[in-house]
């Protein structure tokens, strides 16, 4: 019996992979995005897969992408976090005159 590809999960797979570099190379929330973009994809896959178990194959590939997506929601959510910290003791050190005299 010949199975189809799965339709999405090739591309859950490459939105979770992209989602999970992105932060370090780029900016974090370009992998918020490519998270949700990589579950809404795994759903649709795993939606189809549980319908038809039988017709397509590559529902490993849907299954890695969802857990990349999610990774890469987190990784997102806790660079954000710290480019919050970050610029938030940038503001407080220049508004407190540096380091001050402490006199």
């Amino acid at each position: 019996m010949n199975q189809e590809p799965l339709p999405g999960a090739s591309t859950a797979l490459t939105m979770g992979i992209i989602g999970v570099i992105t932060p370090f190379v780029c900016c974090g929330p370009f992998a918020l995005i490519f998270g949700i973009i990589g579950l809404n994809n795994a759903k649709k896959a795993e939606q189809l897969h549980l319908a038809n178990p039988g017709v397509y194959s590559g529902y490993d590939n849907a299954k890695t992408g969802k857990t990349l997506s999610y990774i890469s929601i987190g990784l997102s959510i806790v660079m954000l976090l710290f480019t919050i910290l970050y610029f938030g003791a940038i503001i407080a050190f220049f508004t407190t005159d540096g380091f001050g005299s402490g006199l």
